[in-house]
């Protein structure tokens, strides 16, 4: 897949009211991110969990994810990224690909949940967290989430 095939995907507007932690991403921010190609930033993305994921996931719960397809999206930039786990390793995909799962939610949400100093459930039943797709992957994929105890440099703790 080539840069020039892949597309952004884009969300309507949210207001500052969206989030329970009052912090939107700035309109500039959307406005900018919604105009570039989604392709390099999913690159980073997968890069980035290919290194972290086994060490912190475990080789085990990635190989229960073995050739699943995910995005997430960013809420208030409008944008997001999709990827596929294959042998451990994710690999970048084109915004325009169907996926097994979607993660939507801001910004803010988003790392509050990969801080741990959120649970996914709460974000789920409080409508901040969005999970569309097959039930047993992203219940999979939650529960792992779930599980993981991160070092206490990564958490702030």
């Amino acid at each position: 897949m080539t840069p020039d095939s892949v597309v952004t995907t884009r969300l309507p507007p949210r207001s500052a009211t969206a989030t329970a932690t009052g912090f939107v991403l700035p309109s500039l921010v959307r406005a900018v991110a919604t105009r570039l190609p989604a392709f390099p930033p999913a690159v980073a993305c997968a890069l980035a969990l290919s290194l972290v994921a086994p060490r912190v996931l475990g080789r085990e719960a990635l190989d229960t994810l073995d050739g699943k397809t995910f995005r997430i999206v960013v809420r208030d930039a409008g944008v997001g990224v999709a990827f596929r786990l294959r042998a451990q390793r994710f690999l970048p995909l084109g915004a325009d690909r169907n996926v097994d799962v979607t993660f939507t939610a801001t910004a803010a949400d988003l790392l509050l949940l990969a801080t741990r100093r959120a649970d996914p459930d709460t974000l789920f039943f409080d409508r901040r967290l969005v999970i569309e797709g097959d039930t047993e992957t992203g219940l999979r994929l939650k529960n792992i989430l779930d599980a993981i105890e991160l070092p206490r440099w990564l958490t702030g703790a």
